[in-house]
């Protein structure tokens, strides 16, 4: 800027003097950094990549001003997992306990937000109950009990998740009794009839529908005969009775 002057001959053949008065503007340039996550406006503009972007516009002065946009564009990411679980499933701070798609925000390496996607499927554990009343022992998933009682058993379900089977048992007992009998020739004993000395053995259902065996010990004596010959004149006294006539 500044007066500048020119001289040159005027129409009368004498000299003019011009004089300038001059103000120079002068055009600008700007610079500016930016990061961004996916996208970034930019003088009505939206950038999706990273590079070094220019914008014309009119300074204050009137004259051109170039601003340089230097640019970096990170992105957003997603993940995806599976998972299956018995009952409940811990992510990332949170339980669920049901089968479903979720969904946790976070942070990723850029800056920007990573979006996971869980895939849950939630299996569930069951239990089972049932009754039986046996005799002297019960065999139960490899096991044998003698005595009556609640006991519990654990095993995988069809989901692959725990069963835990609870047997209600009652354990009646089997009982035995014994008798001693003497008879003579022959002993009925529960509808059987002995004829000789021996030890015998009943079996039947007691009262809590056990069996009973029941032992005899039985002796069997034997009736005998004997006989003797008598000769007598008018009679014959023999047992303390009088006989008067052969016989």
């Amino acid at each position: 800027s500044g007066d500048y002057t020119f001289e040159s001959i005027n129409e009368s053949g004498c000299t003019n003097t011009a004089t300038l008065h001059l103000t120079v503007n002068y055009s600008t340039t700007s610079e500016e950094t930016a990061t961004a996550c996916d996208s970034y406006e930019w003088h009505g503009t939206t950038y999706t990549e990273s590079g070094d972007y220019t914008f014309e516009s009119t300074n204050a002065s009137g004259c051109t001003n170039v601003a340089t946009l230097h640019l970096t564009v990170n992105y957003s990411t997603t993940s995806e997992e599976t998972a299956v679980a018995c009952d409940s499933y811990e992510w990332n701070g949170t339980t669920y306990t049901e089968s479903g798609d979720y969904t946790f925000e976070s942070t990723n390496a850029s800056g920007c937000t990573n979006v996971a996607t869980l895939h849950l499927t939630v299996n569930y554990s069951t239990t089972s109950e049932e009754t039986a009343v046996a005799c002297d022992s019960y065999e139960w998933h490899g096991t044998t009990y003698t005595e009556s009682g609640d006991y519990t058993f654990e095993s995988t379900n069809a989901s692959g998740c725990t069963n835990v089977a609870t047997l209600h048992l009652t354990v009646n007992y089997s009982s035995t009794s014994e008798e001693t009998a003497v008879a003579c020739d022959s002993y009925e004993w529960h509808g059987t009839t002995y004829t000789e000395s021996g030890d015998y053995t009943f079996e039947s259902t007691n009262a809590s529908g056990c069996t009973n065996v029941a032992t005899l010990h039985l002796t069997v004596n034997y009736s005998s005969t004997s006989e003797e010959t008598a000769v007598a004149c008018d009679s014959y006294e023999w047992h303390g009775t009088t006989y008067t006539e052969s016989g």
